[in-house]
């Protein structure tokens, strides 16, 4: 091959390897000819050659398409997915809830592929179309928005008014303020403490008298009217509470006791010693101590009447009506006219004479029917409460104090 040099730029070169070959076989064509090496062995060209296997084809002799699906795939539910789709929700769902929500999705939704790319409501959204069963769609409910006006409301004068004398009242205590620390820069230190202490007391008062203010306006909630008023029934005169508290009365006379009768047990001094760690148990008291009458049921009050006095009632009418501006529960007292004699009466099978629990409260019991935090439920408890513990706090058994004349409803 010497010589044959300058010749190789006008002929071609054709290399073939063989990977499971030892050796390599090289070609050169020069003019037509062909030379090779006389230490390389042919082998035969179709050993050497790859190997194509045809794939096998489904013909579908029946119709155009792909056959019958086969039978181990047969009924079986598929899912175009892509792993680049957002996960919008994840929710197990039984087979009838997955038909049923496809059914609808395809129903529903059918959105345009070139839509899906600018929509925001199909962010979540499968780009094969079928994921759409399990993407979320934000739908809204008109029923739930309510017209808001965000105007800015005009101030009555008013309003306007109050807000300036609030400002200018600010304004005349911070300069107050500032005169009294300037005072104070010059007394002597014990003109300072007492300076000191006279505006503490004076704080301590404003805030007390606020918070009284404060109870004092909140509104109470009427329960239920303990009478039915008619319509036929002729009003003589309606005094509110406001014009009730501003009414005094006239001066009168100490009081005369006229008749004392029964007897009284003393007090044992032992309950003053009761504390949180040295607690009684409440116990129940077997006896009748306390009779409950009206007043033309007192066979004191009925002797008493006939020879003297004009007004009567009991004590339990009596101090109802005394504490009447401060009551929130309706009540309802019967006044009769005997010639020139005055009764106050209470009527029978009333809640009269229980004792109401938190009736001035700032939140009252509410009526729940036979709840036990009921207001007739919590009357009936603290007046059985009241019965049993003023009799359990006396020394029964022993001494007795004895006025002049016998207890009238002691048979």
């Amino acid at each position: 091959m010497t010589g044959t040099t300058s010749r190789f730029y006008d002929t071609l070169r054709f290399c073939f390897r063989r990977r499971s070959a030892k050796c390599c076989a090289k070609y050169f064509w020069i003019e037509g000819l062909l030379y090779l090496p006389t230490s390389i062995k042919i082998k035969d060209p179709i050993e050497i050659m790859a190997k194509f296997d045809a794939p096998v084809i489904q013909d579908n002799p029946s119709g155009w398409g792909p056959c019958a699906v086969p039978e181990k795939f047969k009924d079986m539910p598929y899912q175009p997915f892509s792993k680049g789709d957002r996960l919008g929700e994840f929710k197990w769902l039984t087979r009838l809830e997955l038909l049923t929500k496809i059914r609808d999705t395809q129903v529903s939704l059918s959105p345009q592929p070139q839509d899906l790319q600018f929509s925001k409501s199909h962010k979540y959204s499968s780009q094969f179309g079928g994921g759409n069963q399990h993407a979320y769609f934000h739908e809204e409910d008109e029923t739930s928005f309510q017209l808001v006006d965000t105007a800015k409301t005009q101030k009555t004068a008013d309003q306007r008014n109050r807000m300036r004398f609030a400002q200018r009242n600010v304004r005349r205590d911070k300069d107050r303020r500032n005169m009294t620390q300037f005072n104070l820069q010059t007394l002597p230190k014990s003109a300072k403490q007492k300076e000191r202490d006279r505006m503490r007391l004076r704080k301590k008062f404003q805030k007390q008298f606020g918070v009284r203010l404060k109870r004092d306006q909140k509104s109470q909630a009427c329960g239920a009217d303990s009478v039915e008023v008619r319509s036929d029934w002729e009003v003589n005169e309606e005094v509110d509470f406001p014009r009730l508290m501003k009414m005094r009365c006239m001066e009168v006379a100490d009081p005369v006791d006229i008749e004392c009768r029964g007897a009284l047990e003393y007090y044992d001094k032992a309950f003053d010693r009761v504390t949180a760690r040295n607690e009684r148990s409440l116990r129940s008291v077997k006896r009748i101590v306390h009779t409950v009458t009206t007043t033309t049921d007192d066979p004191v009050i009925r002797k008493l009447a006939k020879t003297q006095g004009n007004v009567f009632a009991t004590d339990t009418i009596l101090a109802t009506l005394m504490c009447c501006t401060r009551s929130v529960n309706s009540w309802d007292i019967i006044v009769q006219r005997v010639g020139n004699k005055l009764f106050f009466d209470k009527r029978d099978n009333s809640d009269f004479d229980l004792l109401t629990v938190s009736e001035t409260a700032n939140e009252p019991p509410q009526d729940e029917g036979n709840s036990f935090n009921s207001p007739r439920n919590l009357a009936m408890e603290a007046t059985y409460i009241n019965h049993n513990f003023s009799q359990q706090c006396l020394r029964t058994g022993g001494e007795r104090h004895k006025f002049p004349n016998p207890n009238p409803f002691v048979e």
